[in-house]
């Protein structure tokens, strides 16, 4: 029997075996013999088992068909992305909506709920109401016109924070809708008010008192802001490149907002590849430099070393001359690839003035379509062009399909070699490129104060993207104190006195 227990607990631990062996000892104290010989079998037997083997051991597992791959789970988080940057971006639209209904639906309730609650009590108004319904009217048009005009456009841009202007004038919006139905509930409705004229007045007041929130939403928003009154220094950060800008009254994340249109408009396009010369440069001259061992046992090899550090040394000092005769090759293949392609685009434009005048003669089925005079000259001035853009490492920010859409919007309007090379010969401004070209969609805005604070003197605050960031410094615009200096009109009088010269 002590046998036959023990057997059916192979499979335990240790612990319980410890445990069933005080109960069987208990209850069978006279088989001790037997049981004591198989705990030291059991004992042998475990002691075989890897203490680790929860780490050791090998489990079979299958493929969930719930499984998703590290792709999905990214394009899962860029859908969220996307669905919460277009929701920020459409919410102001519609609580401004939200708002504007409001304020136009609220007068015309309540001219049209007494005229629906208690219609015979009402007193008739005539001539008087009339005119104060045509009033309403043409202010509630104004009005409408208004909103949409202020509030109703789309956005520019996601900021970080809410506008404070904006927030103060929609929650005054609120509470003078909400007080006026206050008062409407409580002097009109609960004690239903025959006098329409009187509810007509006070509807006429609600309008007005509108009409007046919004002209102060105007200030706030618009006019404040026109005056300039800080001086803005934006560097960007690879380059240098500087611009200045005057600005008025606005918080950070709005002058933030400003500085980033005029960046777009006025800074040339961000050229990473212009920057890696000055890198290989630098490379270049790391790799020329060389360390020895000074500290040698024999003399003559130290003498040796501190000769080549010494000519390394001079290697060094005569960078500057490695870097203008670099400087100036490259200039002279500039000027050279830039002299070639000039020629290659007058020589196609002359051609195509021959096939124009050629064409003035020709039968209406043999002219050609400017699209297709731009891809048979194309080709002509494909090569010049490509390799001074490469040369000047621009190759990147024009594609064959922008080039030849230019070069047809050259033909269609008549325009001349120079303005077709206008486009490729300076670099022009960011918006000039597409979207793919800007190298930044996304911008951070790190600044110390809060982004809903105003400008101030000595503010710096820092817009970062992905490959570069703009450095914000704003200045004061000093006071200007201009003084008059009155001239008198007949200090400045003179008399030309001539002597005449007679013959002796």
């Amino acid at each position: 029997m002590v046998h036959r227990l023990c057997g059916a607990f192979v499979g335990q631990e240790r612990s319980q075996w410890e445990k069933w062996k005080h109960c069987l000892s208990d209850s069978h104290s006279s088989s001790d013999s037997g049981l004591s010989t198989y705990i030291s079998f059991m004992y042998s037997f475990t002691s075989f088992q890897d203490d680790n083997w929860g780490e050791t051991t090998t489990a079979v597992t299958g493929t969930s068909e719930l499984s998703v791959s590290q792709e999905e789970v990214v394009g899962l988080g860029k859908g969220i992305q996307d669905r919460t940057q277009g929701f920020r971006r459409y919410l102001p639209l519609a609580v401004g909506s939200c708002v504007g209904l409001l304020v136009l639906a609220t007068p015309l309730v309540f001219l049209l709920l007494p005229a629906v609650m208690w219609p015979d009590r009402l007193q008739v108004c005539g001539a008087a109401c009339e005119g104060l319904f045509l009033s309403i009217s043409f202010k509630l048009l104004i009005l409408l016109v208004a909103v949409w005009a202020l509030f109703l456009r789309p956005s520019r841009a996601c900021l970080p924070r809410v506008c404070v202007y904006r927030a103060f004038l929609i929650t005054l919006t609120l509470l003078l809708t909400m007080s006026y139905w206050l008062f409407y509930g409580v002097r009109i409705l609960d004690a239903q008010d025959e006098d329409y004229h009187g509810i007509v007045q006070f509807a006429v007041s609600l309008v007005d008192s509108q009409l007046f929130v919004h002209y102060l939403a105007v200030v706030l928003l618009e006019l404040r802001q026109l005056q300039p009154c800080y001086s803005v220094c934006v560097i960007r950060s690879t380059d240098g490149e500087t611009r200045h800008y005057n600005i008025g009254q606005l918080s950070i994340q709005r002058a933030a907002l400003s500085i980033l249109e005029y960046y777009y408009r006025d800074f040339p396009l961000h050229n990473p590849a212009l920057l890696s010369a000055s890198k290989h440069r630098a490379a270049k001259h790391l790799a020329g430099l060389k360390v020895y061992n000074v500290d040698g046992a024999q003399p003559s090899n130290g003498n040796q070393s501190r000769a080549m550090v010494t000519a390394a040394g001079k290697r060094k000092d005569s960078a500057h001359n490695e870097l203008y005769y670099e400087e100036a090759d490259y200039e002279r293949r500039v000027r050279k690839r830039r002299a070639r392609l000039v020629v290659a685009v007058e020589e196609a434009f002359t051609h195509v003035r021959r096939m124009k005048k050629e064409d003035e003669r020709a039968t209406p089925s043999d002219i050609m379509d400017v699209r297709e005079a731009a891809l048979a000259i194309f080709p002509s001035m494909a090569r010049a062009l490509q390799k001074y853009l490469r040369t000047t490492r621009r190759q990147h920010c024009h594609s064959m399909e922008s080039i030849q859409k230019h070069l047809a919007f050259c033909l269609v309007n008549n325009m001349s070699p120079k303005a077709f090379l206008e486009a490729y010969l300076v670099p022009g401004p960011t918006l000039q490129y597409g979207p793919e070209r800007w190298m930044a969609d996304q911008w951070t805005l790190v600044s110390e104060a809060s982004v809903t604070s105003g400008i101030k003197q000595g503010t710096e605050f820092l817009l970062k993207c992905l490959d570069f960031s703009l450095a914000i410094t704003i200045k004061s615009i000093p006071y200007i104190r201009l003084t008059e200096e009155y001239i008198e009109p007949k200090s400045h009088k003179f008399l030309l006195l001539l002597q005449s010269e007679t013959s002796v």
